[in-house]
């Protein structure tokens, strides 16, 4: 009886969390998150290229990665390296800031994993993007 008490009671915490998240605000804007957007924006034209040749694609954890290293000259491998840091480090505040701009830091997981699902449908055709630990190209 007492398992059976604490499942119904954990199935009912997973109904509110799922109800509750379902009313995040995920288009909150706030001068941080404009500036986050803002720096992802002018940061696109330069990745845009690297996404189209397989060089980065879209990880499934919200974030982007070097896909193929070798679609890169040597000399610029550097250079992408730190463009997929810089977008890393603006899309990890961007998620932070609208958990805390909906006055729960603790959805940051579930607007991360929300956020990836967004990325990874609206990724371009040829695109790569990972999906249960594999790359695809889509």
């Amino acid at each position: 009886m007492n398992r059976l008490l604490k499942y119904c009671l954990a199935i009912l915490a997973l109904c509110f969390s799922v109800t509750a998240m379902a009313q995040a605000d995920l288009e909150v804007n706030t001068p941080g998150i404009v500036a986050l957007k803002q720096s992802m924006q002018a940061r696109h034209a330069q990745l845009a290229g690297l996404y189209a040749s397989g060089a980065v694609g879209l990880t499934a954890d919200g974030l982007i990665a070097v896909h193929d290293a070798s679609a890169v000259p040597l000399a610029q491998r550097q250079a992408v390296n730190g463009l997929v840091a810089a977008e890393n480090q603006d899309r990890n505040g961007l998620y932070a800031e609208i958990a805390r701009a909906n006055g729960h830091p603790e959805w940051l997981a579930e607007i991360r994993s929300t956020f990836a699902q967004r990325w990874i449908q609206r990724a371009q055709a040829g695109w790569w993007v990972q999906s249960g630990g594999a790359w695809s190209k889509k």
